[in-house]
């Protein structure tokens, strides 16, 4: 072994001295436990140490121990997520940005992986430019994707650098996310059956997420993915953040999320309140009952409140709602929908427990209201469950899994989305596009892809 190093010509991971023993504990306690739940996929086999301060044994010490949990662990099903897709740059033809973000230094090109033919998301992140804290922000974002292994988490195809740049690829979204759904054909929201498909996706995912003993601290509209098959993915995992400290599972965690402008409105009161109770992954559910407000009434509460009152109203304990007949007054059903005053989805009318008997579909007698509709009992309950100010009251993302607002689902997503969704369809220009398409035909294209919020996706 080289005196200053150990290189993982394979994966390339980087482990820093003052990191060291929190990641290696850190490691051990994921990869057991995905071992014990058989989703264990992958392991670097061995790591870069920097050893100014550390010994050539512990370095020979890590290394054994990763090569025997490896070979310990061969029997159980493995993944490749990346075998298909090359860490070569020169094995993609960029075909077109799509977006733009942090800060401008990552550029989001739609790109063909030549092997396969397949379209991807190619984020390209300029690191000659990046802050400090702002790769160090990357960097724990690239170590979370390779732990994570989950059918309803946005996989990373391949991570690799080009040049001055970090190279991203995922899958490419023909539905772009939920978010882009709203702003583009749903402005009103979504059926309730449509937001079932959705949200069960969502916890499953989380449910993997906190088992593994993480908090994600970002869920809404925008970083929930749909591909043109219907299945529903999880993103946002840029301010993820772990329970484990010191080889033990911290009852609560105090770390407020780093560029967490965008995500205020979607953050739990304990988060916003940053006092000594901490929070923990029970923030994420509170975050997921914002997000069913969203998508149900095609804005986010708060959402035209300065920071500062918003906070107010968290911590006093306001609790947005779904806007239908039975949250809203009559008399304001009445009026134009731009003089209801429903803009902040937060309840203001009586909540009469009438008849909700419908999937929350505008109902034809509306007179132009959008919120003349009625969502179910079943909806009702789970929002206001999982908005509970109290987090010790609000439920497990598994105990939700069974709740009954979810027994509408009778199909697959793959089988039931795509319907539900029309009469938007999938971006499909790409399945027939060459690389000597015309201008006029990537022209046609750009406009589709224009319509998609790809800065906001956060993969």
């Amino acid at each position: 072994m080289d005196d200053a190093h150990c290189v993982n010509a394979t994966h390339g991971f980087i482990l820093s001295e003052p990191g060291l023993a929190a990641l290696f504990t850190d490691l051990v306690l994921q990869t057991l436990r995905r071992a014990k739940n058989d989703l264990f996929y992958d392991l670097p086999q061995t790591c870069m140490i920097s050893t100014d301060r550390y010994s050539h044994h512990i370095c020979e010490e890590l290394i054994f121990l990763l090569t025997l949990w490896d070979h310990s662990l061969s029997p159980l099903p493995r993944r490749d997520t990346m075998g298909s897709f090359l860490p070569d740059n020169s094995a993609y033809e960029l075909r077109t940005v799509i977006g733009r973000g942090l800060e401008d230094l990552m550029t989001v090109n739609l790109a063909r992986c030549k092997p396969t033919g397949e379209y991807v998301a190619i984020r390209r992140i300029d690191l000659d430019s990046c802050t400090n804290d702002m790769v160090n922000y990357l960097q724990g974002e690239l170590h979370v994707s390779k732990l994570f292994h989950h059918p309803c988490i946005l996989p990373y195809k391949s991570v690799f650098i080009a040049e001055n740049e970090l190279w991203v690829i995922t899958p490419f979204m023909a539905y772009g996310s939920a978010r882009d759904l709203l702003s583009t054909h749903f402005t009103d929201g979504l059926s309730e059956q449509t937001i079932a498909y959705i949200l069960l996706g969502v916890l499953r995912a989380l449910e993997y997420i906190h088992q593994m003993g993480y908090v994600h601290r970002s869920v809404k509209a925008s970083h929930i993915l749909i591909s043109a098959d219907g299945q529903v993915y999880l993103s946002g995992l840029r301010s993820i953040f772990s329970l484990i400290r010191h080889g033990q599972r911290a009852r609560v965690v105090h770390d407020f999320p780093q560029y967490s402008v965008k995500v205020l409105p979607w953050l739990s009161p304990e988060v916003l309140q940053q006092n000594l109770q901490g929070y923990d992954f029970r923030s994420d559910i509170y975050s997921l009952g914002i997000t069913a407000c969203e998508l149900a009434n095609g804005h986010v509460p708060f959402k035209d409140m300065p920071a500062t009152q918003m906070l107010l109203e968290k911590l006093n304990g306001t609790v947005p709602c779904l806007l239908d007949t039975t949250t809203i007054p009559p008399e304001e059903l009445s009026m134009k929908p731009s003089r209801s005053g429903a803009d902040s989805g937060i309840c203001e009318g009586p909540g009469a427990g009438g008849a909700r008997h419908t999937n929350g579909e505008p109902s034809s007698s509306s007179g132009g209201n959008p919120y003349s509709r009625t969502f179910s009992s079943h909806f009702h309950a789970f929002v206001e469950l999982c908005l509970q100010r109290d987090p010790e009251k609000r439920p497990s993302a598994s105990s939700l899994i069974g709740h009954s607002f979810f027994k509408q689902i009778k199909r697959r997503p793959s089988e039931a989305l795509p319907e539900l969704l029309r009469p938007v369809s999938p971006i499909s220009s790409l399945d027939c596009m060459q690389p000597q398409d015309s201008p006029t035909g990537l022209a046609s294209l750009e406009s589709d892809l224009s319509q998609l919020d790809v800065d906001d996706w956060d993969f």
